[in-house]
């Protein structure tokens, strides 16, 4: 199997979540470092469209959502898992609540104004102008919290969280889940980026330990590379999905071999273009050639994701 290619930024909350999954699972993993705004050219040639952060590549096959990059890291190394029964069902749908809800409150408080103080206070003016322009293009279709709305948010959802802590080490018992990463990064944001921000965590001092706790695990094995050898990677192999679900559900009406399109339905709003291989009950995968990286396939999760058909 090829290496492992996670490419990311080191401010990227999402990527953080991925890597102490990797440390977790002790993963070595090649570490491609990516711009924080567009252009992003060399991570395009191998999605096609899609520009968020982070994107799990191995071979000439693209993983993109945390989501979906968790089911393939859970298929490389099953022990230990993030999905253990039996609160599996559970898990995931704590996970999902922290990607969405729990994030969105955390970045509205976090980067109020000394927080983005905290971000840019060292770079040009133009540097902040820059992603902000960046991040509103990516969120247009999405409602935005308002700072005093997303504090008294914050601060309920930490309560409940640290509620959950009681009596056991992780949110979910003894041991972490997907659960506990996905609600992790979020706060890692707060408390490691946006520090003048961080004064809230206090309130819970229990969410504090638990932080430490992931903190403690580590980030796997890294090695650093490039994105030319990336794509160089994709182009001299052939795809080959560790996604073990294939049985194809057919929600569209589009079938197989179908030119096609999948975006995000809300945040990140670029398309990927390619023919659909795979629309089973958790995935879609689409086949591209890019003169670049060759034939790769694009995966994305079902869930936060929209499939259209190419028209004309």
């Amino acid at each position: 199997m090829s290496e492992l290619i996670l490419h990311h930024y080191p401010a990227s909350p999402f990527a953080e979540k991925v890597r102490a999954i990797l440390g977790y699972k002790k993963l070595r993993w090649q570490s491609v470092i990516i711009p924080m705004t567009l252009p992003k050219p060399d991570l395009v040639a191998l999605t096609g469209g899609y520009r968020k952060t982070p994107v799990l590549q191995i071979g000439a096959d693209i993983y993109c959502d945390t989501a979906l990059i968790c089911d393939v890291l859970e298929h490389l190394a099953p022990e230990p898992s993030i999905y253990p029964e039996p609160s599996k069902g559970l898990a995931r749908t704590l996970a999902q609540w922290g990607d969405t809800t729990l994030f969105w409150a955390a970045m509205a408080y976090s980067t109020q104004r000394a927080g983005a103080a905290d971000i840019f206070g060292n770079a040009p003016p133009e540097a902040a102008k820059a992603f902000a322009e960046d991040r509103k293009a990516m969120s247009a279709n999405m409602p935005r919290l308002r700072p005093a709305d997303a504090a008294a948010a914050y601060k309920s959802y930490l309560r409940r969280l640290s509620d959950m802590l009681d009596d056991v080490p992780f949110l979910l018992g003894e041991l972490p889940t997907v659960a506990d990463f996905a609600c992790y990064h979020p706060l890692w944001f707060t408390r490691t980026r946006t520090p003048s921000m961080a004064g809230v965590l206090q309130l819970t001092p229990a969410m504090l330990d638990w932080m430490d706790r992931i903190a403690a695990i580590g980030r796997g094995e890294t090695v650093k590379s490039d994105a030319a050898q990336a794509i160089a990677t994709a182009r001299a192999s052939v795809p080959a999905s560790l996604l073990t679900d294939s049985t194809f559900q057919d929600e569209h009406g589009i079938p197989l071999g179908t030119r096609v399109t999948v975006a995000g339905e809300s945040f990140g709003p670029e398309a990927t273009e390619g023919v659909l291989r795979a629309a089973t009950r958790t995935h879609y995968t689409l086949e591209r050639d890019d003169e670049r990286a060759g034939t790769v396939h694009v995966h994305f999760p079902r869930i936060g994701y929209v499939l259209r058909k190419v028209e004309g």
